[in-house]
């Protein structure tokens, strides 16, 4: 009889570790407004590949592309109330909740990818505070090639930008296109061959990633080099969901998080130079600004950066100053 109630022990105990592994087993939602084709959806699936393998499918994340399960601008809150796991958004799209958030939309503040880096780095706790006061864990960024101006005719002249329509997707881009004397316009990225087809734009500022995605030269002739300002895209989580996970799985998705964001970053300066050739062979002639279009932007830049500095508080200040003194 002990042989029995040993057997009948070892069952139970065996039957509640498996129940207790099920349990700990997660399957999450992964939303994100771009598209399959753009090499930040390819680095993020890639990133939900590798966790499925670290956690041998114990926590199993499925990529909702092209904003297939949640629009662009209800990613975040979303993420925030627990209705999906996880999101990926353009970083400055938050720029109403602080001006920390717009600090990679900043024309001149970091104008390569060593600055964009030390710019993320010295941001990153402050974001990384910003988010968890609102339940959610940041993972990882990674960068758009630097934003320029996509246009039907070749840009020559400041006055060309008097009432141009143009699509603006952050804030940022809206109150520079205002300083200009255009005409923001919000357009998603999925939209814009329509808005282009139908006259609701009549440029775009992004990047050469975008616009080789979204076929550009479709609709438009002329790309302006401008080098404004390296956006980046945020990945990030529910903190209650990661809460929700073993150890195990925590480390696993935190070691994928640095790699994706690595990668990520390997990516994006690569495929900026296969979107510029792609753009080139397919019709778009890419520029520099001339001078009086140069000097255009850079003094509609300095307009912005004197309002972003009027509105900052000394937290903002303090990691603008922290950047600088990082990269002298």
């Amino acid at each position: 009889m002990p042989c029995l109630r040993s057997l009948r022990l070892a069952v139970a105990v065996a039957s509640l570790t498996g129940l207790a592994s099920a349990a700990q087993a997660a399957d999450w939602n992964l939303a994100t407004p771009y598209g399959d084709a753009s090499f930040h959806t390819v680095n993020t699936k890639q990133f939900a590949d590798d966790v499925r393998e670290a956690t041998d499918g114990e926590l199993d994340i499925t990529v909702h592309s092209g904003g297939s399960l949640i629009s662009h601008g209800e990613i975040k809150p979303s993420v925030r109330r627990g209705t999906v796991q996880a999101g990926e958004i353009f970083l400055s799209i938050l720029s109403n909740e602080s001006p920390v958030f717009e600090l990679d939309t900043l024309p001149g503040l970091a104008g390569s990818y060593d600055e964009a880096w030390a710019l993320w780095q010295a941001s990153k706790p402050v974001i990384e505070e910003l988010f968890a006061e609102q339940g959610m864990k940041p993972l990882y960024a990674v960068p758009w090639p630097s934003q320029g101006i996509y246009t039907d005719i070749a840009l020559d002249d400041p006055a060309q930008f008097e009432g141009l329509r143009v699509r603006a997707p952050n804030i940022n881009t809206q109150r520079l296109t205002e300083n200009l004397g255009g005409l923001p316009t919000e357009t998603e990225e999925s939209d814009i061959p329509t808005a282009f087809s139908t006259g609701r734009v009549d440029a775009m500022i992004t990047s050469v990633s975008t616009g080789e995605s979204m076929a550009a030269w479709d609709y438009v002739s002329h790309f302006t080099d401008a080098n404004l300002w390296i956006p980046k895209n945020i990945i990030f989580v529910n903190q209650k969901a990661f809460d929700r996970l073993d150890q195990a799985s925590q480390d696993a998705l935190l070691e994928a998080a640095a790699q994706a964001e690595q990668r990520g970053w390997e990516a994006s300066k690569a495929d900026m130079a296969g979107s510029a050739q792609a753009l080139e062979e397919n019709g778009i002639t890419i520029s520099e600004p001339v001078d009086a279009v140069a000097k255009a932007l850079s003094e509609a830049g300095d307009t912005l950066f004197q309002d972003w500095e009027s509105r900052a508080d000394d937290r903002a200040k303090a990691l603008i100053e922290e950047y600088r003194s990082n990269i002298e």
